[in-house]
């Protein structure tokens, strides 16, 4: 059977398709988990639903690298499962490695950069404490009531 380039086109655009609805129910899953946990989730979910890998070198045709992993390890249908393996190995490790590039680039920027200088508070700058309040004499005076 012989696929046309427009079908190859349009079979993958309704796997990213497929795969986004995937992903925005993956987010919505994980959206109450701390921060630091949910975000790798997040592009662990984005790997694993969106590594190619070469299936066909002849011809460039590539699929989901889980699709053909699960496919050629249950099956045990051709020497393609490892290759899948390693692509999705490849890019996770890429991803989490700019992952935790931008996280120190963040942490710095918010530990560094934005951290105010500490000032000096003076006498007229600061709160009043709570003792002060009822020592003032506006604060003493109690009208009475009739």
């Amino acid at each position: 059977m012989l696929m046309f380039e427009n079908d190859y086109t349009v079979v993958w655009l309704l796997y990213l398709l497929g795969a986004l609805g995937c992903l925005a129910v993956w987010y919505r899953m994980t959206c109450w988990m701390w921060r630091y946990l949910r975000e790798p989730l997040w592009l662990l979910g984005a790997v694993l639903l969106l590594t190619p890998t070469l299936v066909d070198p002849e011809r460039s045709i590539y699929a989901p690298a889980l699709a053909i992993a699960v496919i050629d390890l249950l099956f045990e249908l051709g020497n393609n499962a490892w290759r899948a393996v390693s692509d999705l190995l490849m890019y996770a490790l890429l991803g989490f490695g700019l992952y935790l590039l931008l996280l120190a680039g963040y942490w710095l920027y918010r530990h560094c950069l934005v951290m105010p200088l500490p000032e000096e508070k003076t006498a007229s700058s600061r709160e009043k404490t709570l003792g002060e309040v009822l020592d003032s004499p506006v604060a003493g005076r109690i009208e009475p009531r009739l």
